[in-house]
């Protein structure tokens, strides 16, 4: 039986860049702006988090940002976040706290998708063990240590699962090494792919371009996993959404609106 109530997008920044990071080998010299999202799922088994945006302090700290974002190591700059973007604002909104995150599910660990835990963890914060692997070898400038060195309630799981029913987790590697996607049943119309960053944009979709960052250089990972996520749409009538996709986010419904 599925137990998913409702689902809010959450926009938690934006970040302008150069678009051939999301498109391989494409769209050198084009300038973007694309959303940070976060999707808040409701269940009538709790509260999913699905990503949880970047750490505000790293980017609103001068020092820090210097630190995180300095351009001789960290060639994205730094993305666009005002206070009112944090998590808990956003729960506030809908009178809650982070206390009432149950799981906080990560598509993986680059500094836009996991630095806001320092903001809400949640009561299990779920990523997979690939992944957290990948991220401690340092090879990549998209992770930041500081982001998953805390004392988290890690739950290190491996392949995919049901969270509650009507919830699963999708494996889509490619972008990164253990990178997750979310299934999502709502109560009300066809089923819901989170792409994570499988997807950036439609365009990735559409014409089956990996995303321009890929775990050592595997993109014919990211483009099987495009194509297994177009696959499990086809079969089960289900939506396809992509991830940093500004035009996309903003044919859905805004926050708090929900979808369900």
């Amino acid at each position: 039986m599925n137990l998913v109530l409702r689902l809010w997008p959450l926009l938690t920044a934006t970040h302008s860049y150069d678009k051939s990071l999301s498109t391989r080998n494409r769209g050198q010299g084009q300038l973007i702006q694309a959303p940070i999202l976060a999707y808040l799922i409701e269940t009538s088994n709790g509260r999913i988090l699905f990503d949880v945006g970047c750490d505000y302090t790293k980017i609103a700290d001068p020092a820090q940002r210097a630190q995180y974002y300095d351009p001789e190591n960290f060639a994205f700059g730094a993305p666009e976040m005002q206070e009112p973007q944090r998590l808990p604002r956003h729960l506030a909104k809908l009178g809650l706290t982070p206390a009432d995150v149950d799981v906080v599910f990560l598509s993986h660990l680059h500094f836009d998708h996991a630095g806001g835990l320092c903001d809400v963890c949640g009561k299990e914060v779920h990523v997979q063990h690939d992944e957290l692997e990948a991220a401690r070898t340092g090879n990549d400038a998209a992770y930041f240590p500081a982001d998953f060195s805390g004392d988290y309630p890690w739950k290190v799981k491996r392949g995919e699962y049901d969270l509650v029913p009507g919830v699963r987790a999708i494996s889509t590697p490619g972008h990164t090494a253990g990178h997750m996607s979310l299934w999502v049943e709502l109560p009300k119309g066809s089923p819901i792919l989170l792409c994570g960053d499988a997807a950036d944009l439609a365009e990735n979709l559409q014409q089956e371009i990996a995303p321009g960052l890929c775990w050592q250089d595997r993109d014919d990972l990211a483009l099987s996993s495009i194509r297994k996520l177009k696959r499990l749409a086809s079969e089960e009538q289900a939506q396809l959404w992509p991830n940093h996709d500004m035009e996309f986010f903003r044919s859905l419904k805004q926050f708090p609106d929900w979808h369900e």
